[in-house]
């Protein structure tokens, strides 16, 4: 079972965003039978095994293994990812895209969204390719931003030239920084 499964078909988000499928699958995180789900979902076996096949024709859950009960053959079915990722070109861009400054929510969507391309395209046999997440909260008052927002420019501008070599294993860099919605106490 890979972590992510980056969707890119329209028929792939088709088959997945269906809410029975969906509890289908969460199902599948572990090997199942239809059977087995449907006595689950309270559903009948043929009932699961049509949204099962649909899922398995998408490419979003994979035939494991047989067995044979009480004479046939009985299918044990798996999800094929932990996550699924539909990728915002099943959409596609609405209007032209704007020159922004590094400072917008346009900025930083585009980049989330480079970022979701580029880990969607790396090599999906490989079980653990080597990353680095650092995530952490910060506190602004508004006429801090640009000075943070240099701050911070100047701090990687150095670690691109210190790490910035043609030797090595090359690997891409994106911060992001964005307003954190406040909890309540309710």
């Amino acid at each position: 079972m890979r972590d992510v499964l980056y969707l890119e078909q329209i028929e792939q988000a088709e088959a997945l965003l269906k809410p029975q499928r969906i509890e289908v699958l969460r199902q599948l995180a572990e090997p199942r039978s239809c059977t087995e789900v449907a006595a689950v979902l309270d559903q009948t076996p043929q009932r699961v095994y049509y949204h099962v096949k649909r899922l398995v024709e998408a490419g979003l859950v994979t035939l494991v293994s047989e067995r044979r009960v009480r004479g046939i053959n009985e299918g044990v079915y798996q999800a094929s990812a932990r996550s699924y990722w539909l990728s915002p070109r099943l959409v596609g861009r609405l209007g032209l895209r704007r020159a922004q400054d590094e400072l917008s929510l346009g900025y930083l969507l585009d980049l989330v969204e480079q970022v979701q391309a580029d880990i969607a395209g790396l090599d999906r046999t490989r079980p653990e390719l080597p990353s680095l997440g650092v995530s952490g909260e910060i506190r602004l008052r508004p006429d801090q931003r640009q000075e943070f927002f240099d701050d911070l420019k100047t701090t990687l501008q150095d670690l691109f030239a210190r790490y910035g070599g043609a030797e090595g294993d090359a690997f891409r860099l994106a911060v992001a920084c964005y307003p954190m919605e406040e909890e309540t106490d309710e």
